[in-house]
């Protein structure tokens, strides 16, 4: 991953820096920051930098960034939710043709999981990673980003309201399979025996085991037989009544 980060870092900075100080002249300190502090989260973490430091990458004084955030957890919070909002709309746009190809399109939303995760480290660490103090803020964008997962699992897994808690739990446990895919390849982990195993191909057969799991096992609960109790009413006893000698 450090050299993945090194070599992508030179061309961005080189691209970058003269535009961050071109920009904080012209009134845009707040993105020249936030590009900077992307850069630093993608390098080191959200915990792995100082303001100062973001404040040094963006070309800009060590007071400067104080006009617009707190501190660096108050950055790093408006980073995460910046995020989100393009991570969910990747993965809504790739769910757009599902009414035509349910399963096609989230195959795709999948696919642009991983590479949210591959093309944005600043962001998705941003979003993902622990640290001692964590600077993530659940919003809004974090909730739309999951109810978009969880709609697409309801439509390939089938189930009605009753199956809501059902649906959420394995929406979590899809969310879950990707971020760990995601994780082990930004890492330098995901190394499979065979090259033709690609991180897409291995999410893709994770998640259609997991929902083909939960089809069989919620048809297995309806086809189980249930005893039916009346309501209301308590179940009968038969007593044993001593006969009485006349």
């Amino acid at each position: 991953m450090t050299s993945r980060g090194a070599n992508v870092k030179r061309p961005h900075m080189a691209s970058s820096g003269s535009f961050k100080r071109q920009g904080y002249h012209h009134g845009n300190l707040r993105e020249a920051l936030i590009a900077a502090a992307r850069d630093l989260i993608a390098e080191r973490g959200p915990v792995g930098f100082t303001l100062v430091e973001a404040a040094r990458r963006a070309g800009v004084s060590p007071a400067a960034p104080y006009r617009h955030f707190r501190d660096r957890d108050a950055l790093v919070a408006e980073i995460c939710r910046r995020g989100f909002e393009e991570f969910g709309k990747r993965l809504g746009t790739a769910w757009a043709g599902a009414g035509e190809d349910p399963l096609g399109a989230f195959a795709r939303m999948g696919e642009a999981y991983l590479a949210f995760a591959r093309e944005q480290p600043g962001y998705y660490n941003a979003m993902f990673t622990p640290g001692p103090k964590p600077a993530r803020i659940k919003g809004p964008a974090a909730d739309d980003t999951f109810r978009v997962l969880q709609t697409a699992v309801a439509r390939i897994a089938g189930g009605d309201a009753r199956a809501k808690a059902h649906l959420a739990g394995l929406a979590f446990q899809v969310w879950a399979l990707s971020h760990g895919i995601a994780t082990l390849t930004a890492g330098g982990y995901f190394k499979p025996p065979d090259k033709g195993i690609t991180p897409e191909k291995t999410l893709q057969a994770g998640v259609t085991a997991l929902i083909e799991g939960a089809k069989f096992d919620r048809q297995a609960d309806e086809a189980s037989p249930r005893k039916k109790r009346r309501v209301g009413r308590p179940p009968r006893r038969v007593l044993d009544v001593p006969k009485v000698r006349a």
